[in-house]
């Protein structure tokens, strides 16, 4: 008996959260969208020079690399270098 009770009680506070969410969403798409201001397109500050002109310099390009790609890239500097020890 006291399963069939809990079953209720969790039915109705389900019904009255359905409600308050359909009754949210409806105010939220009647509200006027007039007073969200349009949003300010911000210039990164490190792409303009002293004068706040936009550079005409190259900028740096970072690639990315697979772990496979990076390690032997890796390996062939090292084995390439003055010090660097093949029997390791």
């Amino acid at each position: 008996m006291l399963q069939i009770l809990y079953i209720v009680a969790f039915s109705i506070l389900l019904l009255f959260a359905i409600g308050n969410l359909v009754r949210s969403m409806i105010a939220l798409s009647h509200r006027q969208v007039e007073n969200v201001p349009n949003p300010v397109r911000a210039i990164h500050p490190e792409l303009l020079d002293r004068d706040g002109n936009l550079t005409q310099e190259p900028l740096l390009v970072v690639k990315t690399l697979d772990l496979d790609a990076m390690r032997s890239r890796l390996d062939a500097l090292y084995e390439s270098s003055p010090g660097g020890d093949n029997n390791l």
